[in-house]
């Protein structure tokens, strides 16, 4: 739940009563990932979705009764289930979804959520609370105290995607980038060109000199760094300088001929076969895309690729689950 914070903490703030259905596990094409939540309240209002459609009407009515009084539930949802066909999960895989009535005690962790900072949220399933859960890197579940079964889930500070080059396509890039759910940041050297107007999307617009910014920034293996703009000046000890930042994607826009050049200063900087290996250049999925938008939605689309390993192909001419684990 802890991906509805904001929201969560905004209706329990107004006073209202907050009911909320999490998915605490799943196995083969379930449409949901671990963790994914609906909540209503005691208006009857929806915030959030767990499983495009196919279980929420279910859903709708446990959170109603666990807001009349009902005690917490775990339903499953599935093939193996002889309702699945009439609530609609007819894709082959299992949902188990736990119900329950937010708390006062539910609050701190969904405030350290809503702040972006890293947050846990432990929740028994068939038992009390216990006095200890073994820390996990992810959200699942957890057997503790002689086999209590509890739900951890993990939100952590968001990933970045630092973008180079304050263009038209790093504003749309930072537009997807901050749907997908990215902390974006647009840099350059021209303050014409980094403006908070040209980038409303972007959580933060920086005037510097590109190689300087980024080498006060500390990023890991979920961040990203998109360098949008060529400029000779500076290109090729910038993408050398993200290769070896951290980063998990590096990518760069130009040309083929582009590409050739930087490729050539980048062994001359002394990059290795490995770093070069690494950079995504030109950025981007063969979508045919020409327009700021449509190039954002291509190098995006890579991003997330890579962060998953996933084929970028279309799922047409795969087979097996279509929903990979991050």
């Amino acid at each position: 739940m802890l991906e509805l914070a904001g929201r969560l903490l905004a209706a329990l703030a107004e006073g209202h009563r907050v009911a909320v259905a999490t998915v605490v596990s799943m196995t083969g094409s379930a449409p949901s990932v671990v963790g994914t939540s609906m909540a209503v309240d005691d208006t009857g209002a929806v915030t959030g979705s767990v499983a495009g459609g196919c279980v929420e009407a279910s859903l709708y009515e446990l959170c109603t009764a666990a807001l009349g009084g009902a005690a917490p539930v775990v339903q499953e949802y599935g093939v193996t289930d002889e309702d699945a066909f009439a609530v609609g999960l007819t894709c082959g895989g299992v949902l188990r979804v736990h119900v329950r009535e937010l708390g006062a005690e539910d609050v701190p962790v969904l405030t350290a959520a809503a702040r972006g900072d890293d947050a846990v949220l432990v929740t028994p399933l068939d038992g009390p609370l216990p006095d200890h859960v073994p820390p996990v890197d992810r959200s699942g579940l957890v057997r503790v105290d002689g086999g209590v079964e509890v739900f951890v889930e993990v939100a952590g500070a968001p990933s970045r995607m630092v973008v180079y080059g304050g263009l038209e396509f790093s504003s749309a890039l930072a537009v997807v980038a901050r749907a997908a759910g990215y902390r974006v940041t647009v840099c350059d050297a021209r303050p014409v060109l980094a403006t908070p107007r040209r980038h409303p999307a972007a959580d933060e617009v920086v005037v510097d000199w590109p190689v300087r910014h980024l080498g006060q920034q500390r990023l890991g293996a979920r961040d990203a760094v998109c360098v949008m703009a060529h400029d000779d000046r500076f290109d090729a000890e910038l993408v050398l300088a993200a290769l070896r930042s951290g980063a998990g994607f590096v990518g760069a826009m130009g040309s083929r001929r582009t590409q050739d050049r930087r490729t050539a200063e980048l062994l001359g900087l002394g990059a290795t076969d490995a770093e070069l290996a690494r950079l995504r250049a030109p950025i981007g999925l063969d979508i045919g895309a020409s327009t700021p938008g449509e190039t954002a939605v291509s190098v995006l689309a890579e991003v997330l690729a890579a962060r998953s390993h996933a084929s970028g192909l279309p799922l047409t001419a795969l087979t097996g689950p279509i929903h990979h684990r991050v």
